[in-house]
């Protein structure tokens, strides 16, 4: 805990420009850049889906929190782990993207509003099959009126990834919550602007829960806020801290399983 705190307080020192950016809300003037070259190091790999989608004060709602949300997150993996993350850079890929067999870790935000073409459902398919692991993050039921990226549209989309698919709801004793930090109690994990809880789901192979977790759902709250603006001095380190906690266990668990 004392080592994750320090990871922060070097962040917030060497990352005061990129605070600078993130307090426009969104980081809507970041352009989507280029991806690296490929070299086995580990890259945080976002997902992106279909066309452009106008939301107010924001990009399309797979970019939402980048670049920074990933990149200071890596900057966290890099201080804590053994992991040696790129952490000034990151990848991003569409799901039917061959290059997309390299990477064993993927994350998708706003995941309520994303649909894929049979060729993205068959590619991704064989992805999760051969052993991927996916991140969901940032959506909920009820941000606004009329709201439409909600948790039914999700999982009719995933159902035609993978027919049939089940998502359970985990509690405090699922092994992902102590893969490398411990998170005995979901009361300590901060809400950005969602009200209630969060939710924390997943789906396995064979919708058995015993065998390997293909997907991992934050469902009602905004992880990656936390990272996005874990610099700028907005929000208590405390905070940060948890969700910084979340997404390195995820990392941890889903390269070791």
């Amino acid at each position: 805990m004392i080592r994750l705190v320090v990871a922060l307080a070097m962040l917030a020192s060497a990352a005061a420009l990129a605070a600078a950016q993130s307090l426009r809300f969104g980081n809507a003037s970041h352009p989507i850049e280029p991806n690296p070259s490929y070299d086995g190091q580990f890259i945080f790999a976002r997902l992106r889906y279909g066309p452009p989608l106008a939301m107010v004060n924001q990009r399309i709602p797979w970019s939402h929190d980048y670049p920074d949300g990933e990149r200071h997150f890596m900057q966290i993996m890099h201080e804590v782990t053994y992991l040696r993350p790129k952490f000034l850079e990151s990848t991003v890929l569409a799901l039917d993207d061959p290059q997309l067999g390299r990477y064993p870790l993927a994350y998708m935000a706003e995941p309520g509003f994303w649909f894929v073409t049979e060729a993205e459902a068959e590619a991704f398919r064989a992805w999760l099959l051969k052993g991927g692991f996916v991140i969901f993050d940032d959506f909920a039921e009820d941000r606004a009126p009329g709201w439409r990226g909600g948790w039914n549209a999700f999982v009719t989309t995933f159902q035609r990834i993978i027919p049939g698919i089940r998502f359970y709801d985990l509690d405090e004793s699922h092994p992902i919550f102590h893969s490398f930090f411990e998170i005995d109690s979901f009361d300590i994990v901060p809400q950005m602007y969602d009200i209630g809880r969060p939710i924390f789901r997943a789906a396995f192979e064979d919708n058995d829960p015993s065998k390997r977790m293909l997907a991992m759902v934050n469902f009602n709250t905004d992880i990656s806020e936390f990272w996005e603006f874990s610099p700028s001095g907005l929000l208590p380190i405390t905070e940060t801290n948890e969700a910084y906690k979340l997404g390195v266990n995820y990392v941890i668990y889903g390269m070791t399983h």
